[in-house]
Formats: structure tokens, sequence, C-alpha cells
């Protein structure tokens, strides 16, 4: 009688409102600022019967090799990604319809070494300056910069809704006056976040100390939007700015990745 042997193969298969809205917060003060897979071979064992009719059985299991990519994050080009550092894994994306535009998306996306990029938040409206987006800007000229900049110091009005950045609370962030549309700037300033464009990390978003000089702007924020464009700040509802502020995390070295879309997708 023959003896039958079988063999399987097996495989085992990522501002300060600068302006309109903001003179008070033009005053204030930062400097401007893999590819993972797994793989795996099938072998195919043959096995021969050794009977006299020398009949071959051949059994062969296959597992598709799958391989996982960190996701980056959608619209950004090579230069804009180089600019984020290795050690951030927070990032909030500000993305303007155009170069001339007001009107853009903000939305923030952590890093997982793994996995890659994904978003934590929905895609919530924003504004921007009220002559859209440069990456000269001047102390005036209406434009937002664009951008990659650290994000240390917050403050505002109301008090500190818990954020783990360092918070300044006081009556100096009181907004007053009329915007661009004639909309009330009032409340903009109530919860802010200061983004280190010409300014010193580390210091009250209030801070004056412009590292690059006066004629380079400064006091630009993310801010509680006020229904019209900025002087150069970026400006999100109330609700959703009290959530930024108690998503970033220091630990994280959070960034803004901000500029119309054309400008970060290069």
């Amino acid at each position: 009688m023959a003896a039958m042997l079988l063999a399987t193969g097996l495989l085992l298969t990522g501002c300060g409102v600068a302006g309109g809205d903001a003179e008070t917060a033009d005053k204030a003060g930062s400097v401007p600022g893999d590819r993972a897979s797994t793989s795996g071979s099938a072998n195919n064992t043959n096995a021969n019967n050794g009977g006299g009719s020398g009949s071959k059985d051949t059994i062969s299991t296959e597992t598709e090799v799958q391989e996982v990519i960190p996701q980056e994050i959608p619209g950004l080009g090579r230069r804009t990604r180089a600019e984020i550092s290795p050690e951030t894994t927070q990032a909030v994306v500000v993305t303007g319809d155009d170069q001339d535009s007001s009107d853009s998306t903000l939305q923030v996306y952590e890093r997982d070494p793994a996995a890659g990029w994904t978003p934590v938040t929905d895609p919530w409206p924003a504004h921007n300056a009220k002559r859209g987006w440069t990456e000269d800007h001047n102390q005036g000229d209406l434009r937002s910069p664009i951008g990659v900049f650290t994000l240390t110091d917050a403050g505002g009005l109301f008090d500190d809704p818990g954020t783990k950045l360092t918070y300044d609370q006081g009556p100096a962030f009181t907004a007053s006056g009329d915007g661009f549309n004639g909309e009330p700037l009032e409340g903009s300033f109530d919860y802010v976040v200061a983004i280190n464009y010409n300014r010193v990390p580390g210091t009250t978003p209030l801070d004056w100390t412009r590292p690059l000089g006066m004629e380079k702007g400064g006091g630009i924020w993310i801010h509680v939007d006020h229904d019209g464009p900025t002087q150069a700040c970026v400006s999100i509802h109330r609700e959703q700015m009290r959530e930024l502020l108690l998503l970033l995390d220091p630990e994280k070295q959070p960034v803004v990745v901000m500029g119309d879309a054309a400008s970060l997708a290069r």
C-alpha cells in the first residue's frame, strides 16, 4: 500500500485678529514663521503519491499581499509637507478657496506612526483676510500669511475652557467696532489662539514683540468668527473655537498649515 505525503504552502498575510477686526489683535505679538508593508510568499508544495498509477495531488494556499501606506493630509503638496516637523503629530489645516478669497475651511488632523494623518474634526467654515493670502505678509496688506506656523499660546476675554495650551485671560481681549461688512466685532476675542507668525512663542497673544519688525505685521490669531473677513487672522464659529482649544495639545507640537488651496498643494 502506498503512503501519501501532503505538504501545504501557507502565506501569513498605517488674531490676534489683526485688524478691522482687530487692531487690538495686531498689537499682540510669534515668529513667522512610511511606508509600512507586510508581505509574505506562498509556496506550492507538490506531494507525489508513489502508487503504480503515478498520480499527483497538489494543494496550494495563497493570501493576498497587502501594503499599508501612511496617509498624508489631503491637499498638501511636497513643499508644504516638508515644512511640518517630523515631531509634529497635530495640524490645524486652513485652506482658502483661492488666493484672493476671504472664505476658507479649517480642519484638525492628527498623525499616527502607522496610519499617518487622519482628521479628528469635520471641515469647519472659516474666514481669513479680506484680500486673501500672501507669501510676503506686511502690516495692513489685508492678506493672511501662507505657511506652517507653530501654536503655543492662547487667551481670551472668557475664562480658560480647559485647554492644555498656556492661556491668558483678561479684559484686554475685548473687541469693539465693526468689521468690513458692518458686522459688530464684539466677542471676536472671547477665545483666541496665537499663530506664531512674527511673535515670540511662549508669551501672551497680546505681546507686541515683532522679531521681524513692525512692518511685517503680527498679532495674527485664530479667533471667534464675526461673520466677515479679517485683517489677517483666521476665524471660526464660537463653539468650534472652544472645541479647538480643548483639542490642542503642546505634547503633540501643534502647527497651523494655512494658505489658499493652490499654494498649499505645492
